[in-house]
């Protein structure tokens, strides 16, 4: 019973049924734009994809595009589109300057023109033009990272430290037209906290904003103090948003892909949002209560966890999570615990996430690794590396959350076979 051969064909199939690309067909299936001319701009982790797909449909009616994604993301050139890679998740000097491009490019639009804004997961730190020195922008982003901030508080603060979040790149559009296509990584699809809204009115507050800089005591200049009291756009008149997937979707299509294998599927929640470890060792609860069971059964959660740093470790909150798991089902019949981020990236690492079974703690004991330990130091690559639990699949092309799956089998055949269990990203 290959558990490790079923996680990678759930991660394969699942992941192959949320790429991007049908979905943005779908959203530009019928458009016309008018008589005016056509801009792409293409911003976040799932870029490269989405705009290679809406190049294609736009054809001879695009004028120009830009293409700003994460390095490594590129994956070849795109007839008419400019294709840049930057920072992430701290920006960098590559993100202000493609965001510069994609400003110089719609600066001086008509109202007969349109400008197709293709958004992703990631764009926060790859879509920027700071009202700062960019410096104290990255220290700022590093402090709420560290301390655990959630994305809805992380992109309250960062949207008030910008010139092109919180709805003000859709205002330097105006008076063209934008139409947002947006693909979801933000738990219930709230579009003003995707990539920090560039182009939806912004519903947080300045009292808000500066509640989340209390709350993490961050370290804050006078101009920085001074922007979070400062007002976003409440209102815009020229957007048209359609939202193309979400991590729901993923949680569907994970499984949709378990039953077949003969599990029997049990979403615990597409909105989980606690510390990685914790629920980590919540799936281990739930294996152990479930171990008396006659059938195989899958039970999934779909997410973005935080992780507090307490060690100077090499991780992310995938991994953190499989690992944390791994005390818990140590020993556990056939049962196994693995978690990945579906644009193929955990954290600065290149895992997507991690895989522990009812052995990886007793390996990694064997080999002197506590777990305890190697999550105080948060450096659960070293430790999933030793037992043969990374997750590789490379930038896969889309950005919908993450996908914790529990696993436990029993003797049930699959109602329909496995066609391969060959990574294929």
């Amino acid at each position: 019973m290959d558990l490790r051969k079923d996680a990678w064909f759930i991660i394969n199939t699942a992941l192959g049924k949320v790429m991007p690309d049908q979905a943005v067909e779908r959203a530009l299936r019928g458009k016309s734009f008018g008589t005016g001319k056509v801009y792409l701009t293409a911003v976040g982790k799932a870029a490269w994809q989405m705009a290679r797909t809406a190049a294609a449909i736009l054809g001879d009616r695009l004028e120009a595009g830009i293409c700003v994604t994460k390095y490594g993301h590129v994956k070849g050139e795109i007839p008419g589109i400019l294709c840049l890679e930057a920072g992430h998740p701290i920006p960098d000097e590559n993100s202000f300057a493609g965001t510069q491009a994609v400003l110089d490019m719609v600066g001086s639009l008509t109202k007969e023109d349109t400008v197709v804004f293709l958004l992703s997961g990631g764009g926060s730190a790859l879509f920027e033009k700071p009202l700062l020195p960019g410096e104290e922008l990255a220290d700022i982003t590093a402090q709420l990272l560290a301390g655990g901030a959630d994305i809805a508080e992380i992109n309250t603060i960062r949207k008030r430290l910008s010139a092109v979040k919180g709805g003000r790149f859709a205002k330097i559009c105006a008076p063209a037209r934008v139409y947002s296509i947006v693909l979801s990584d933000v738990l219930g699809d709230p579009l003003d906290l995707i990539a920090s809204g560039p182009a939806y009115p912004d519903s947080s507050t300045c009292e808000q904003a500066l509640a989340v800089a209390e709350k993490y005591e961050l370290r804050l200049s006078r101009q920085a103090t001074d922007l979070l009291k400062r007002n976003t756009p409440e209102k815009l008149y020229n957007v048209d948003t359609v939202v193309t997937g979400s991590v729901r979707n993923l949680c569907l299509a994970a499984a949709e892909v378990c039953e077949k294998l003969g599990y029997r599927p049990v979403i615990l929640t597409d909105q989980l949002c606690c510390e990685a470890r914790e629920a980590g060792s919540f799936l281990a609860s739930i294996a152990k209560t479930h171990q008396d069971t006659k059938e195989s059964l899958a039970f999934l959660a779909g997410g973005e966890t935080v992780v507090h740093l307490t060690g100077k470790g090499l991780g992310g909150r995938n991994q953190e999570l499989a690992l944390a798991a791994a005390a818990g089902i140590s020993g556990l019949k056939d049962t196994a615990v693995f978690s990945i981020g579906s644009d193929g990236t955990d954290g600065p690492t290149d895992a997507a996430g991690g895989f522990c079974d009812g052995g990886t703690e007793g390996r990694l004991r064997s080999g002197g690794i506590e777990i305890a330990r190697v999550l105080r130091d948060n450096n659960a690559y070293m430790a999933l590396e030793a037992a043969d639990g990374l997750i590789k699949t490379g930038p896969t092309g889309t950005n919908v959350n993450d996908v914790a799956v529990l696993l436990i089998k029993r003797d049930s055949e699959p109602e329909n076979g496995k066609d391969s269990y060959e990574p294929i990203f």
